[in-house]
């Protein structure tokens, strides 16, 4: 059996579930039962065929939803891999850094193209870099407490998941001055990033090597997994830019959050409307269990 997962937070009826059934009836899902994980916000629909026609048939149709579409067996997973800057934070850390340096829409463009999949990731990393070079240290802790905020959801997502005996990791291709504060404040049990090399109090222009770039983030899941003795079902993993795709990939339940469309393309499950708390709902977790940040 699968289940399709529906979250609009105050905007779902089961007028709304009625009209699903129907839409995956006419699919060939062969729809059955359904029920609320919270009135009115997520509800549940248990089907037995077609998860990708069902994706194909719930997907865009109501106003502010988000649907998650998978197995009905494991959805409650024990690790979460999760990016940062976009996902986990509102913002790029290295975009907002550039700021401080006047050159953040020079630094941002290299950023999207290289988020869209469009760029060698570790070539973009250290060309960007290379253009701080000389930047005053003290920019980094002013941009950490001026810029960096938490997405809507993540530490409730987090929290929750270790709550339930999940182990949580943060694998940034940021940096780890933005990565280890905002990975502790979250409840992250690992955080991995790259280290920004700094001289007398400024900015060389390099990081360390290897650069934490797509590979890194995959093992990083894969090395997760098999300390833990998990298998890529039990696994979480949520991104947004082309960097996050093979890990996304990987995973049982591999999350598309507000991502680029490379992104929302290939992952299992795209979330577009609604916070990071969706992806608790998307576990069949309803609000009784969450933990509060």
């Amino acid at each position: 059996m699968f289940t399709a997962t529906l979250i609009a937070p105050d905007k779902l009826s089961a007028g709304d579930i009625s009209a699903a059934q129907d839409r995956l009836a006419a699919a060939g899902c062969a729809p059955a039962a359904w029920g609320w994980l919270d009135e009115g916000a997520a509800a549940d629909i248990a089907f037995g065929l077609a998860p990708d026609a069902a994706r194909a048939a719930l997907e865009g149709v109501f106003a502010g939803s988000d649907v998650a579409v998978q197995p009905s067996e494991g959805r409650r997973k024990s690790l979460i891999v999760a990016d940062m800057d976009s996902t986990m934070i509102t913002v790029e850390c290295i975009d907002e850094l550039a700021d401080y340096a006047g050159i953040k829409a020079e630094i941002a463009e290299i950023t999207e193209r290289a988020m869209r999949g469009e760029l060698d990731f570790a070539g973009a990393l250290d060309a960007r870099v290379a253009l701080l070079k000389g930047l005053d240290e003290g920019a980094i802790d002013r941009c950490l407490a001026e810029r960096v905020t938490l997405m809507p959801g993540a530490t409730t997502l987090v929290r929750t998941m270790k709550a339930l005996g999940a182990y949580s990791v943060l694998v940034s291709g940021g940096f780890t001055r933005f990565a280890e504060p905002v990975g502790k404040e979250i409840g992250f049990d690992r955080v991995v990033a790259n280290q920004l090399m700094v001289a007398d109090g400024a900015l060389e222009g390099t990081v360390t090597k290897p650069i934490v770039d797509s590979g890194t983030k995959q093992a990083e899941l894969e090395r997760a997994m098999a300390e833990r003795g998990l298998t890529a079902a039990q696994a979480l993993v949520v991104g947004d830019g082309a960097n996050d795709l093979a890990m996304i990939r990987v995973a049982g339940l591999g999350v598309a959050y507000h991502a680029k469309p490379i992104v929302a393309a290939a992952a299992g499950v795209r979330i577009d409307h609604n916070d990071l708390t969706a992806l608790l709902w998307a576990q069949g977790i309803p609000r009784s269990e969450w933990v509060d940040a």
